[in-house]
């Protein structure tokens, strides 16, 4: 055995500065005392365990901590690792790209629950995830979200404008692009939310132009009248035109005049009936689901212009079995109408009356029902009750509806005023007869 190895069996001195030790294992460590005034052991920048082949390597290292200590830019192997998981924790929130993003934004909707409390439903995951798979992903791929700016996603809005509507291929507008663009500003809000990007881009939405606007129509009243909502009753087939009348008149959304059943319509022995807004048949999965929110189960007085073309068409078109859809998609069938027969039969309906815009939706015949209900006098609370609202700003909008009833009574005072003061004028001009009846 050399003369050497016997040397570093024996214990080391202690040295100058710190102090090395031989483990068991034979390699060495290092220990020294830092400027904390706590004995350190050599550790790694990401704070583990450290130790030296030789006894020169920990000396070499030694010497390499003891410099840093005196020119100030020692840090505790503690707040070493602290700082480099926090620079590398930045360096991924610069770097991660938009589809490994966009799936853990996929996986947190489907896992935690909305701002509102609620766990999100199957069919709006459903939706969301198909617009991300379906679109975004594949437009930005890895692209880092940081470099996802306005400019990038004007380029994106001009490619899905292009997109020609697949049940409408003559429409101007194929109900892509905004709905798409919507989830797209979700992910990055919640990527600004969790320190990835500073904010989210500044992109305005696509206005979503007015169904109706005429030269004699206000701001705000862009409302089918109840000569067009005859109109577009008529033009439907016989078996499915009852769908009309309950959203305009019953202020039904489209799934849940699809979801209503013959249960849900209750007689009253005076002839009126009630419907029970009990379910909708959701355009996602094509199953039967809750409406949209707590508020959309609801029951509803339907109106008497409507009571007999109702129970008519409960005679001529649905099943008499208590589960028979009110819409079935062959007449007494016990197979509700789907979604997307129901937008081919509407469209054709549509196209066919004159007086109705070309962009009014179906979904626009509530607004007609519900303004027509506020003109009337209905509260805040009985317009969301009515149309099935949990949210108080969307009611708002049908506020505009009762200026037409202010306009309205405003002129009705006003004649009433003028001819007040055309009488008295009336009256003071007539000459006075005295007790003699001479002028």
């Amino acid at each position: 055995m050399s003369p050497t190895t016997k040397t570093e069996k024996r214990t080391s001195p202690r040295e100058s500065w710190g102090s090395l030790r031989r483990l068991p294992s034979g390699r060495w460590q290092a220990r020294y005392p830092g400027p904390d005034g706590e004995i350190h052991t050599a550790r790694t920048d990401d704070d583990r365990a450290l130790t030296f082949e030789t006894k020169t390597d920990a000396r070499t290292w030694l010497s390499g901590v003891h410099r840093k200590i005196a020119l100030g830019t020692w840090e505790s192997p503690q707040a070493m690792a602290a700082r480099m998981r926090a620079e590398a924790e930045a360096e991924a929130a610069r770097t991660i790209g938009f589809t490994e993003y966009a799936e853990r934004w996929v996986e947190m909707i489907r896992t935690q629950p909305s701002r509102s409390g609620k766990m999100r439903s199957a069919g709006t995951i459903r939706s969301y995830k198909g617009k991300v798979h379906g679109y975004l992903i594949p437009e930005f791929g890895d692209t880092p979200v940081r470099a996802i700016d306005k400019n990038r996603i004007r380029e994106m809005t001009d490619k899905l404008d292009k997109i020609p509507s697949p049940l409408n291929p003559k429409s101007k507008f194929n109900g892509v692009t905004r709905p798409v663009l919507t989830v797209l500003m979700m992910i990055l809000r919640q990527a600004a939310r969790d320190g990835y990007i500073v904010k989210e881009p500044d992109v305005p939405m696509p206005r979503q132009e007015p169904v109706r606007r005429g030269p004699d129509d206000d701001v705000g009243e862009e409302v089918a009248n109840p000569e067009q909502v005859e109109a577009l009753y008529g033009a439907m087939p016989d078996q499915w035109a009852i769908a009309v009348l309950l959203a305009a008149w019953c202020q039904l959304r489209r799934g849940e005049c699809l979801g209503l059943q013959r249960r849900d319509i209750e007689w009253h022995p005076d002839g009126s009936a009630t419907l029970h807004v009990r379910r909708q048949l959701n355009a996602h999965t094509g199953d039967f689901t809750d409406p949209k929110s707590d508020a959309g189960k609801r029951s509803l007085s339907v109106p008497r212009l409507m009571v007999d073309r109702l129970r008519e068409h409960l005679r001529d078109h649905v099943a008499p079995e208590a589960k028979a859809p009110v819409l079935p998609s062959n007449p007494q069938g016990s197979v509700p109408l789907s979604n997307t027969r129901w937008w081919n039969v509407w469209s054709e309906a549509k196209d066919l009356v004159d007086s109705v815009h070309p962009k009014f939706r179906f979904h626009d015949l509530r607004h007609t029902g519900l303004t027509i209900f506020a003109q009337e006098g209905a509260t805040l609370a009985e317009l969301m009750r009515r149309g099935g609202h949990s949210d108080i700003r969307i009611v708002l909008r049908y506020q505009h509806a009762t200026m037409t009833r202010d306009r309205e009574l405003a002129n009705r005072m006003s004649d009433r005023v003028d001819a007040a003061l055309d009488f008295e004028r009336s009256s003071r001009s007539q000459p006075v007869s005295d007790s003699g009846g001479h002028l």
